[in-house]
């Protein structure tokens, strides 16, 4: 599976996970997505953290639950390093356009930008 497929699966498992308060669980997943979510999930205090010091004015727990998996996400794909840093914010920015609200596509956009200059 290609990495935005894979990406797609992750975050719908991740947000899932976040709604229900519970830890995500990858079965059914491809392998990629699968990678992605275990990654993501065994550092989400860390990206958490990150994410929150780059969200200037904006706690985890206001950010649309959809916005907060992507920026988890992505910033476990910028960590790896494995695929372009202009890729990665651009199919964070597509996801967030896709499944959030109307202005998420330039929050994520933002925060992802703040994350890669420090």
């Amino acid at each position: 599976m290609s990495r935005a497929p894979a990406r797609e699966q992750a975050l719908n498992a991740l947000y899932a996970a976040d709604i229900a308060g519970v830890a995500p669980t990858p079965e059914g997943l491809s392998g990629r997505a699968r990678r992605y979510v275990e990654g993501t999930w065994a550092n989400v205090v860390d990206l958490d953290r990150q994410i929150e010091d780059a969200a200037t004015g904006w706690r985890l727990g206001r950010m649309p639950a959809v916005d907060r998996n992507i920026l988890r996400l992505a910033l476990y794909e910028l960590r790896i390093g494995t695929t372009p840093v202009g890729v990665v914010v651009s199919e964070a920015v597509n996801l967030a356009k896709r499944f959030s609200t109307e202005r998420s596509g330039a929050f994520v956009n933002a925060v992802l930008s703040k994350l890669i200059e420090s």
